[in-house]
């Protein structure tokens, strides 16, 4: 059954809702569509599931983009209803008829409403009964045929076997077993030979020579016997706790330890060598100058133009004149396809990962179809700037980004601000953590770190080599500690020194390691941090799309709170090394919805800055 069907423009005026289904909504999947899917350049996809407590819905969208109008249909998932799509087409064609911009209600759309209802569900079920009718037909046929073919071709190879082999039984059975199951599925058949060759069940005067199936049963009971001796010699008592030994080479006398966490030496003396780290002004806080190439942007529309021109249909010389002073009527796909293919190659050259370079391509496709071309425009310019719109859409933050306010705000309640930085392996997270403390303490902010990578060897001396330079405080436990109570304690460390902000440093992990991320999903959901910042290298394709939703996916799905939390923030690394490759970062943002924060460009403590906007979707477009 339908729930609701709304009409809105694109500005948010509701137009019309069906008043005979009732606004029994639970939740609010009309605003979260919006939201999530329709600001976010995702309205090319076919459909959208909405979860609420005690209902699941679909929702279903269709555009008239030359009135400016939404048209939305609200179903329970569970029922598949067929005509949901027809539904909407014939709502979008006949309110079309009556609509007038100056209007606010149409009360007379009701009547209309309820018969382009009445003739959608009866089309479904004429197509359900139309495809019932159908399919027992076929499907006896297709049985009566195949079992008579199977009974006849049994009969003849038994009675050829049986005067052959002399009566063997075995193989007798596996042909009737093949024979019986033929209108089924064959591929049980080729398992049950495979097994009854392994287990030396079929017969030796088989015609695969090569393969001798006494010697793989010799060494089938002679490995089972090896496994056997293996297991009883390697039983380990479970209580006692299996440690590595150091080598000892030549005569020289064995080490006590293997863990330099401590900062004191042999003789007990501390060993801390402090340098300067005032490097100069962190580029965080220097404004990036653009400068507009408008002759690049004319070159790049002839490039697309030159593009689509081998896919387009030839015009003459009038027509095509005619068309760019009068503009035409208005833009079908057939039009757009030339030039959104060439922006989707153009986009996958710029690193930017193949399905969100498409579903771009999808969403910018329809939101432009039906809409009248202007006078004196390409479709490749107006494709371009549609498509310029989408990517500044999606990459202007959401929220507030500014992490200064966001600290003074903590220290007004008398708490530290707390950063978690994840990620994989060898991104740079103690770098850039490092660089992150050194512009905060710019700014006249106590910070202290807080070693919590007890997996990686020599973590915790990397980022102690960082706090001696920065002199700042750090917070350690040494290695083979439970990360999220180390987190707890600095924290905990903070609070009593009165330190406005706590970083903490994490261990990498791929996103498939469950083991270390229950353990990261531990730490954010014990300590509640105030933000988790995901460093990503630019250098990535389309494995950035593969890391952060499986990121969120692991912390969402690990987590023992109800609401879990998820990534807030993107830290880009590695970005002075891509050139104009930047499409890592609308890949991130696309598929996280959380906004690029940092960028690291360098391998001095001033080498972070922020993400400029204009910048990015200018060299994705050029």
């Amino acid at each position: 059954m339908l729930e609701q069907l709304l009409i809105f423009t694109r500005g948010g005026l509701i137009l019309w809702t069906c008043k005979e289904l009732g606004d029994a909504l639970k939740g609010s999947p009309i605003d979260t569509l919006i939201r999530s899917c329709l600001l976010e350049e995702r309205s090319g996809a076919a459909s959208y599931n909405y979860d609420a407590p005690g209902a699941s819905y679909t929702l279903k969208w269709t555009f008239h983009n030359e009135l400016g109008l939404v048209f939305v249909a609200v179903y329970q998932r569970i029922l598949h209803l067929l005509y949901v799509d027809e539904l909407l087409a014939m709502v979008r064609r006949g309110f079309s008829e009556i609509y007038d911009p100056k209007r606010t209600v149409y009360n007379d759309f009701d009547e209309t409403f309820r018969q382009l209802r009445k003739e959608a569900e009866a089309r479904a079920e004429e197509l359900k009964k139309s495809k019932q009718m159908v399919k027992p037909v076929n499907n006896n046929k297709k049985q009566g045929q195949v079992q008579k073919a199977g009974s006849d071709k049994g009969s003849k190879k038994s009675g050829g076997n049986l005067a052959a082999d002399g009566g063997d039984g075995d193989n007798g059975k596996g042909r009737k077993l093949e024979n019986g199951h033929s209108h089924g599925n064959h591929v049980e058949n080729e398992e049950t030979r495979i097994t009854g060759v392994v287990n030396g069940k079929e017969n030796t005067s088989s015609n695969i020579s090569a393969f001798d199936v006494s010697k793989l049963q010799k060494r089938t009971k002679t490995g089972k016997k090896t496994d056997s001796v293996v297991n009883k010699g390697s039983k380990v008592d479970p209580k006692t706790k299996v440690t590595k030994k150091n080598r000892v080479w030549d005569d020289a006398p064995p080490q006590t330890k293997l863990d330099f966490t401590d900062p004191v030496d042999g003789n007990g003396n501390e060993n801390i060598v402090v340098v300067a780290a005032n490097q100069g002004e962190s580029m965080m806080d220097v404004e990036e100058i653009i400068s507009s190439d408008s002759e690049g942007e004319e070159d790049d529309d002839d490039d697309v133009e030159k593009d689509s021109k081998p896919e387009a249909k030839k015009k003459g010389w009038f027509s095509s004149m005619f068309e760019s002073i009068a503009g035409k009527a208005n833009l079908e796909k057939e039009d757009l396809e030339p030039a959104l293919k060439a922006l989707k190659d153009r986009l996958m050259t710029k690193n930017v990962a193949e399905e969100i370079a498409e579903k771009l391509c999808e969403s910018v496709a329809a939101s432009l179809e039906g809409k009248k071309l202007a006078s004196f425009t390409r479709v490749s310019s107006t494709v371009q700037a549609a498509m310029e719109e989408a990517l500044v859409r999606i990459l202007t933050p959401r929220r507030s980004i500014d992490i200064l306010r966001d600290v003074h705000a903590a220290k007004e309640q008398r708490k530290p601000y707390v950063v978690v930085f994840v990620g994989v392996n060898g991104v740079g997270k103690s770098t850039n953590l490092a660089k992150v403390a050194y512009w905060l303490l710019q700014h006249n902010v106590s910070v202290m770190m807080a070693a919590c990578d007890t997996f990686r060897s020599g973590a915790v001396e990397q980022l102690r080599t960082h706090a001696r330079r920065l002199q700042i405080p750090i917070f350690e436990k040494g290695y083979e500690k439970d990360p999220a109570i180390v987190a707890k304690e600095a924290i905990q460390e903070a609070t009593r020194n009165g330190s406005d902000v706590v970083l903490v440093d994490t261990a990498g992990r791929m996103q498939d390691n469950e083991p270390l991320m229950r353990a990261l999903s531990k730490l954010i959901y014990l300590n509640n941090p105030d933000l988790v910042l995901f460093v990503g290298e630019a250098l990535v394709g389309n494995d950035a799309v593969d890391q952060l939703s499986k990121f969120n996916q692991k912390l969402a799905d690990l987590s023992t709170s109800p609401t879990p939390r998820l990534i807030d923030g993107i830290l880009l690394t590695k970005f002075d090394t891509i050139d104009d490759k930047v499409g890592a970062a609308l890949s991130m943002v696309y598929i996280s919805g959380a906004p690029v924060m940092f960028v690291g460009c360098g391998q001095s403590y001033t080498d972070l800055k922020k993400l400029n906007v204009k910048s990015i979707v200018k060299t994705l477009l050029k």
